[in-house]
């Protein structure tokens, strides 16, 4: 594995394009496969979501009308490219996709979409798709490490590292040596992009940002396979992504323990369908009003402790106007949380504008903490002051929220996740999404990797069947 940061650009490519499936603990690749089910899951969520259909009709329009890639939502085949694109922005579209804290980073949503669909285009076996899918995740997440804080405060980490990490995942599947590999990130890196500034219009931009991440991602691998050259210091160099986009980046990051520490199993898994910076304040909600009794009608006011990130992302969102834009409104996040005791994702179909949610969402406050700030984004402490009609105030904080390494989902509760992401918009039948769960688990033991879905299957089975016969 490689060592020093003489040029951290370089060791990060040659460690995504060396690393060997037989290099990957045990445990790392058990998390890998727990990831991937997740990660299907919130894709099949996305399904008829205003947003993704625009890109699929795009896709559609601009796309073949078949390929060796599958599109979730809608079980049809489509080139890679556009495939992954599709992928990735149904993954984004119900914030049930995982989440790197330090990062601040969802890397199912741009590094799954890159390489299932590389994987599916070249029948690689499932060994070959976790190695590359782990390659993706260490990459992506060291690269939102380096970017830094500054960074995220202006720019979607998940837009810019991401094209990065589904970069090194797709080049890991192509094959690419350590120098092709630093020249797809070369080109990933100058087509990062994602801008925050869509939460104050409840834009469309976030579905985009996953989309363009996992796509760029792949392009720049599939040019670098052909010789295509990029910068070879996109990340570090003196006009490079931290230069442009970032006032603390810390290169260091960027080869952190390669080969011994394993990001990837630092990922969490989101347990409320909202944003990550919700959850900390939802969780400290709940076991507030568990441990002192109080009733969604006895809360007079909620005053949220959070960090400073948490205030640059919600604070524009707090009158949300749309079922998305909800998911990044504190205010309705502990509405939803007070009234049904939980903020999935048809709590917000159904009851983001209520009355009632959106008169406890105005009684609802963010207060800049100084603790909670100083841990950030390592560790996402959660506090909350819950006053209630009669005066009186409570107050309950969690060190580690729900889905965190520190207090993971199990993968019974994956499992239960992932049908019911599935069912939420008809992505899947119960049975199908069994059978999903049952492939997922046995991943590693895949020859070849194909569709993920029954119909899918039997689809690509009878096409195959034909060409036999031709």
């Amino acid at each position: 594995m490689p060592s020093g940061n003489a040029h951290p650009s370089r060791s990060l490519a040659q460690f995504a394009a060396d690393l060997q499936f037989a290099d990957i603990p045990i445990e790392v690749v058990r998390r890998a496969e727990e990831l991937f089910l997740d990660w299907i899951g919130s894709a099949l969520a996305g399904k008829n979501a205003r947003p993704v259909m625009a890109i699929e009709r795009f896709a559609l329009a601009m796309g073949p009308q078949a390929g060796p890639a599958e599109v979730l939502i809608s079980r049809r085949r489509s080139s890679p490219l556009f495939a992954a694109l599709i992928n990735a922005a149904s993954s984004h579209v119900a914030e049930q996709d995982d989440v790197h804290n330090g990062a601040v980073f969802h890397p199912a949503t741009v590094v799954f979409p890159a390489a299932l669909a590389v994987a599916q285009a070249l029948g690689k076996s499932g060994r070959e798709f976790v190695a590359a899918a782990i390659a993706g995740y260490e990459v992506g997440i060291r690269v939102g490490e380096f970017l830094g804080r500054s960074h995220y405060k202006v720019f979607h980490t998940t837009g810019t590292a991401g094209t990065l990490g589904a970069a090194a995942a797709a080049g890991r599947l192509l094959g690419l040596t350590p120098e092709a590999m630093l020249d797809a990130f070369g080109s990933a890196g100058t087509q990062s992009a994602g801008l925050w500034e869509f939460l104050r219009d409840a834009a469309d931009s976030k579905q985009l940002h996953a989309a363009k991440a996992a796509a760029d991602g792949l392009l720049s691998a599939y040019l670098a396979q052909d010789g295509f050259t990029g910068a070879t210091h996109i990340l570090e160099g003196a006009q490079g992504m931290a230069a442009g986009m970032s006032r603390d980046a810390n290169p260091e990051r960027l080869t952190d323990r390669l080969g011994s520490r394993w990001a990837t199993c630092e990922t969490s898994f989101k347990y409320h369908a909202s944003c990550r910076h919700t959850h900390p304040a939802a969780d400290a909600l709940l076991k507030a009003m568990a441990e002192h009794a109080i009733a969604f009608e006895d809360i007079a006011s909620v005053n949220a402790h959070v960090h400073q990130a948490a205030i640059d992302v919600l604070g524009p969102a707090n009158r949300a106007q749309t079922v998305h834009q909800a998911k990044f409104s504190m205010g309705t996040v502990l509405g939803m949380i007070a009234k049904f005791g939980k903020a999935g994702v048809i709590e917000f179909e159904r009851h983001f504008q209520d009355a009632d949610v959106t008169r406890f969402r105005d009684c609802v406050s963010m207060e800049f903490d100084e603790e909670v700030d100083r841990a950030y984004p390592a560790r996402w402490i959660g506090k909350v002051t819950v006053e209630t009609r009669t005066g009186r105030k409570h107050f309950a904080g969690v060190d580690i929220p729900k889905g965190d390494p520190g207090n993971p989902l199990s993968r019974a509760e994956l499992e239960e996740k992932a049908l019911r992401l599935a069912a939420f918009r008809d992505g899947a039948g119960e049975a199908e999404m069994r059978d999903v769960i049952h492939f997922v688990w046995g991943l590693t033991q895949i020859e070849r990797m194909g569709p993920l879905l029954t119909q899918s299957r039997d689809d690509h089975r009878s096409d195959t069947a034909n060409q036999v016969r031709k």
